[in-house]
């Protein structure tokens, strides 16, 4: 019947053939999806005759993409071309020989940006890991500044190192990691020293003093503040201070300010990203020991008054196994951050 209908739809609709003879004009529908299905696909198109052979459109694509024509569309060669007496092909064949080899776009040798990768920076102890950077302090009067530099440990939070300096240079960066890297101890091998892309911190002479102590550079990505969290951090802590001046009357006032503040930061200041310890007592190793004198206050009180401790004594916040700068998507067993 589904046949029957097929032929008397040559002659008459396939409505009112199926209205004749009795059938469901779904069948029908679904018995040509079958038979075209189970037909073969189609062959590859041959070439048409008038096409340009191999070697001609092969010399097409070397002119579009001569130094004269790389930053010119393919209609502007065409006409070119015409004006000069020469015909090679019609633009349309051009642009199809172009996207044939994805180069409908941008044709020139142009410098290319490189892509940077996400620096993925781990530290599990104190001296592993350190992050530097510059921040600008207001001179006396418009347009003047001082020049803070800041070397923090990542996993301590501690301020190994600090200047305040009339100028950005990468001359006084190379002094200041020096000693700061003589006076820890650091041996060959042991440090990374992360930061930003600033002009200092870019430096080759940087890079090779950095090379001869045996110490790792890594930069941020341009334009991602993100990838230096923890000097940023560091930062606003300090401006964010009540005693901050908004303006520095001179250089000797802004180093005795900063002497006075990384005092404080250092030996003074409970850092929450580090289990309410000072970044010195994290530094130099006293965190067990002030934690088990914590305990020991808190069980105290537990003792005295059970009833106000709900769900049973309570225990100091724990020091982070490990700090990390972006860390990997997928890390188990070890404590993260940022």
């Amino acid at each position: 019947m589904i046949r029957a209908a097929e032929a008397l739809a040559q002659q008459v609709s396939l409505r009112t053939a199926c209205q004749v003879l009795g059938v469901a004009r779904s069948q029908v529908y679904r018995a040509r999806q079958t038979t075209q299905a189970a037909q073969p696909g189609p062959t590859e198109r041959p070439s048409p005759e008038r096409a340009l052979p191999p070697d001609e459109r092969d010399a097409v694509r070397e002119t579009l993409n001569s130094p004269r024509f790389a930053d010119c569309a393919p209609r502007q060669v065409y006409a070119t071309l015409l004006d000069e007496g020469q015909y090679l092909c019609h633009w349309r064949t051009m642009y199809r020989i172009l996207a044939e080899h994805q180069e409908v776009c941008e044709r020139r040798n142009l410098l290319r940006h490189p892509t940077y990768g996400k620096p993925e920076l781990l530290a599990t102890r104190a001296n592993e890991l350190w992050s530097w950077d510059i921040t600008k302090l207001l001179g006396p009067t418009k347009w003047t500044y001082f020049y803070l530099y800041v070397i923090l440990d990542v996993f301590s939070r501690y301020g190994v190192g600090w200047m305040v300096a009339l100028q950005e240079s990468a001359a006084l960066a190379e002094v200041l990691i020096a000693e700061t890297c003589r006076r820890q101890g650091i041996q060959p091998g042991q440090l990374t020293v992360h930061a930003d892309r600033g002009q200092a911190m870019t430096s080759k002479t940087l890079a090779m003093l950095l090379a001869d102590l045996g110490v790792t550079k890594t930069h941020s990505r341009p334009h991602v503040s993100n990838d230096n969290p923890y000097s940023e951090a560091q930062f606003k802590t300090m401006k964010y201070r009540p005693d901050y001046p908004g303006r520095f009357g001179s250089l000797v006032d802004a180093r005795e300010w900063g002497r006075e503040f990384f005092n404080w930061y250092n030996y003074e200041h409970y850092h929450t990203g580090i289990g309410l310890l000072t970044p010195a007592d994290v530094h130099y190793g006293r965190a067990e020991q002030v934690r088990k004198l914590r305990q020991q206050v808190l069980q105290a009180a537990y003792e005295q008054h059970p009833e106000r401790f709900v769900k049973g004594p309570s225990i100091p916040l724990p020091l982070p196994l490990a700090v990390w700068i972006n860390p990997p998507q997928q890390k188990v067993g070890l404590t993260e951050e940022h």
